[in-house]
């Protein structure tokens, strides 16, 4: 059946939010207006609007811009309105060649009330592609002046960015054009006392001073119960770290520091934020108000540089065996493994705030070797009688959807009878109409029923695999655990059997083994 019905697209561009600042009126509804009255003129059944209230540079950024690909993909449209093809994508070359290729290969019609383009006729197809290629030349030169814009701001002392430093909000600068920043007294006092403690220290009740980093900084303000940036209690010894090295406090805006790039990974574009050089940072005295003076700055520059970087692990190498299955069963944090100098090792809750307690690492492991064990023990005797169960489990669900496709059969046959019935004049136009009708609520649930019948009969043999493979894999896992010759081969294997492990202990005095851990195996959805 050829498809008869079209969509409208609306979406936003910079220069619609520059001409709406000027009073030209909303984009969307103009836009709007426009394509319902071309709808109507070409006898176009329009039977959706789509609205991309976001104005993003790529395909991945546009939810609905993703959703109607989808669909064209699909084949639901015979056509697509739009005010003009840059609208679609004028982004990275690979969008444009992702959303030429899918009109193309759908047979989508692209109407413009300029011109409508016809993906199988080969002039259309050229005009398409060159709009596209005009469009995306457009872009950059749009890209490259706001860049430039933002450079001279900054260099101006304005705040170009997006989000604000902790002590300060963003404002209007008044009788002028841009941004600035204005202090926030009640967290310009934290940032002063960050400042003060670290350059400082603590004094104690001697009257001298003790040395303080940023770790214990964080559990001060933890304990005087200061909000922390991100708006919970934890603050984070890197968030410290960052408020040092920040000259915004000193008065100066920094621009052009951190930058984007993208890389290509699994077929998929995505955005990686890195430091640039020192050399290409732009640093300018700026329009807002400094909360820390330059010599505290500085010392706190030196001392942080003493401190040198914080040590990782060589070739970030897995330490922890349970990673990403071990986790606190009072707040769902993962458990992290730590060890201190004497090399002793411990799983403990990463979560400060959780009173869960943590346990020897050693002590865990041969717990849950042990439950495995206990497991398999047990799972093995209710797989003697398993596979007779899994055959009529499976068998039943075979039936269910062969009967489920005989079922769509039939009514798709009764609509084909209700046409014939139509042409030899039997039916009437309403008849038929009313018929139809019934018939394809009766064909859209029987459709409906073979999806179902076929998600459940490919659970239940998923099902019978999974019980049949799972005890070969605990048994290989107890045979070679200790043999195993890094913790990342462990993990995998543990990954691979289990979904989770929960663990919790209430008292840190007592046995060293008092705790408990609930194994969570990964089971067919019906034994869980």
């Amino acid at each position: 059946m050829a498809r008869e019905e079209y969509c409208i697209y609306l979406r936003k561009s910079r220069a619609d939010l520059d001409a709406e600042a000027h009073g030209e009126g909303e984009t969307l509804a103009r836009h709007e207006r426009i394509l319902l009255e071309l709808a109507k003129r070409d006898k176009l059944n329009v039977t959706e609007i789509y609205r991309e209230i976001v104005s993003g540079d790529t395909i991945a950024a546009r939810p609905v811009m993703q959703q109607l690909l989808q669909e064209v993909q699909a084949g639901r449209w015979a056509g697509v309105l739009v005010v003009e093809v840059e609208r679609l994508a004028r982004g990275e070359t690979i969008d444009q060649g992702i959303v030429a290729q899918t009109f193309q290969y759908s047979e989508t019609k692209i109407v413009t009330p300029l011109k409508t383009y016809d993906p199988t006729n080969e002039y259309d197809e050229e005009y398409f592609e060159f709009g596209l290629f005009m469009s995306r030349r457009e872009y950059k030169t749009i890209k490259r002046r706001l860049m430039r814009g933002r450079e001279a701001a900054s260099k101006e002392g304005k705040w170009v960015s997006g989000s604000c430093p902790y002590g300060y909000k963003r404002v209007r600068i008044e009788n002028g054009k841009g941004w600035t920043l204005e202090v926030i007294p009640e967290e310009a006092e934290i940032v002063k006392l960050i400042f003060q403690l670290y350059t400082k220290g603590e004094p104690l009740p001697d009257g001298s001073k003790r040395d303080i980093g940023p770790h214990p900084i964080c559990r001060r303000l933890e304990h005087m119960n200061v909000p922390a940036p991100s708006g919970g209690r934890d603050w984070r010894t890197r968030t410290i770290e960052q408020i040092l090295q920040n000259p915004v406090y000193i008065g100066k805006v920094r621009w052009n520091r951190r930058k984007t790039k993208r890389k290509v990974e699994d077929g998929k574009v995505t955005p990686e934020r890195y430091v640039s050089k020192p050399e290409n940072w732009i640093l300018a005295d700026g329009l807002h108000e400094a909360i820390i003076d330059t010599d505290t700055f500085q010392l706190a520059a030196d001392k942080l540089a003493k401190r040198g970087p914080a040590p990782v692990h060589l070739n970030g190498e897995l330490k922890n065996p349970f990673s990403g299955v071990a986790v606190c069963e009072k707040c769902g944090r993962v458990l992290a493994l730590w060890n201190n100098s004497k090399g002793y090792s411990m799983l403990k809750c990463r979560n400060r705030f959780c009173d869960n307690v943590g346990c020897s690492y050693e002590i865990f492991e041969a717990r849950v070797l042990e439950a495995l064990s206990g497991w398999l023990a047990g799972y093995e005797l209710k797989w003697e009688e398993a596979p007779a169960k899994n055959d009529e489990l499976v068998g039943l669900a075979k039936r269910a959807y062969n009967q489920a496709s005989k079922e769509l059969e039939n009514r798709e046959r009764q609509l084909a009878r209700a046409h014939e019935l139509l042409e030899l004049d039997i039916y009437d136009v309403d008849t038929f109409l009313d018929r139809s009708r019934v018939l394809a609520e009766q064909i859209a649930e029987a459709k409906e029923n073979k999806v179902a019948a076929a998600s459940a009969l490919s659970s239940a043999e998923r099902a019978a695999e999974s019980r049949k493979n799972l005890i070969p894999k605990v048994k290989k896992l107890l045979e070679v655990y200790e043999t195993l010759p890094s913790a990342a081969a462990k993990n995998e294997m543990l990954k691979s059997i289990l979904e989770k492990i929960t663990y919790r202990r209430d008292k840190r005095t007592g046995p060293k083994d008092d705790f408990e851990i609930t194994l969570y195996p990964k089971l067919p959805s019906s034994e869980e």
